[in-house]
């Protein structure tokens, strides 16, 4: 059986004798260069379209040593504040003049390093990476290679990177004297694994507000959570059974504070009445919903612009030996209808 032909896309030499122009010109025209008139560039872009050219990026990144193009790793997309930050980075790269694209890690250090090595065999331009933080052997490899990057939500302490963060340890501190200043004195702290850089920080808050109020802190109310799964349920259970006093939750994220907000309701209890609750990322900020969680405002927006625009920096002035850049963003508390006056204590 004779094998089939494969399919040619069509060249620039194939679109300049269409066209009738020159192959310079048509390389050009498809490059969106100021010397074509705009007339030209369209009809050229639509011989193109109707020939079914497919301009070679990888064949261009060889030759001019760009791609024009960014990766952004995140740990979960699934929680809308990742979403969210990678629309908002998608939409400022494109005002850059820069394509980006999302890998996610699902918060696993294998596959960050997977999708570090993806990224680096795309010959992207830089690197925008909310890192795992399990270890430190993944970002010290990216840095190692000299390609442009910048971590996003979290830092490292050993490792001298460009960071754009917000104000943990001061949303930490915001979302707990919220709280005591509503008369609440036992708060249960449902903070990420103490590896990443933005639950050390909040909790650092945390303790510095109550140390403030001159308040003890009960460490059987300091809880880690996975910041990926449904962990608050499991810590409620045991608190709950255990007969641990406390009267309001201060999550680590939004999702985690909706998962404990849940997860109460369903065991009967009222919030704010019995419980309150704040999170932290103010994600309705960016979403229509019919009930407004208290919770700690991140700025996404301000974070995702600073990022691409700290990134963009990186890669045109090629600045390898400098100081890093740290941006941090300070937090604000929103107001939402999730945190009541304590006048007694459920258990």
């Amino acid at each position: 059986m004779k094998a089939g032909k494969s399919k040619q896309t069509a060249t620039l030499k194939d679109i300049a004798l269409k066209t009738g122009y020159s192959i310079n010109t048509v390389s050009r025209a498809l490059r969106d260069k100021d010397d074509i008139a705009p007339a030209t560039r369209e009809k050229i872009k639509q011989a193109a379209r109707e020939m079914g050219h497919i301009n070679n990026m990888i064949a261009s990144s060889l030759r001019l040593g760009y791609t024009n193009t960014i990766a952004v790793i995140l740990g979960d997309v699934s929680n809308p504040h990742f979403a969210i930050m990678m629309k908002e980075i998608e939409e400022r790269a494109r005002e850059c003049g820069y394509f980006s694209f999302l890998i996610n890690t699902d918060e696993d250090e294998e596959l960050e390093l997977k999708a570090i090595q993806s990224a680096l065999n795309k010959n992207v331009d830089g690197i925008i990476i909310c890192p795992t933080q399990r270890c430190e052997e993944n970002i010290r490899y990216l840095k190692a290679t000299g390609v442009p990057f910048v971590l996003i939500g979290r830092r490292f302490e050993n490792i001298p990177a460009d960071y754009v963060i917000c104000n943990d340890e001061l949303g930490g501190y915001q979302a707990t004297k919220y709280l005591l200043d509503h008369g609440h004195r036992d708060i249960l702290m449902m903070h990420g694994p103490s590896y990443i850089s933005s639950a050390k920080e909040r909790l650092a808050g945390y303790l510095k507000a109550y140390e403030e109020a001159g308040l003890q802190v009960d460490d059987r109310l300091i809880c880690e959570v996975p910041v990926t799964a449904n962990g608050c349920r499991q810590v409620l259970d045991r608190v709950l059974e255990q007969e641990i006093p406390f009267s309001a939750v201060f999550a680590f994220s939004d999702l985690l504070a909706w998962d404990a907000w849940s997860y109460l309701k369903q065991r009967g209890y009222r919030i704010p009445e019995d419980y309150s609750v704040i999170g932290f990322d103010n994600i309705q900020s960016r979403l229509t919903l019919p009930f407004r969680l208290s919770s700690i405002s991140s700025y996404k927006g301000r974070m995702s612009v600073s990022a691409v625009d700290l990134l963009v920096s990186l890669i045109q002035e090629d600045r390898t030996d400098s100081q890093p850049r740290e941006v941090v963003i300070d937090t604000k508390l929103a107001e939402g209808d999730t945190v009541g006056s304590c006048s007694a204590v459920l258990v």
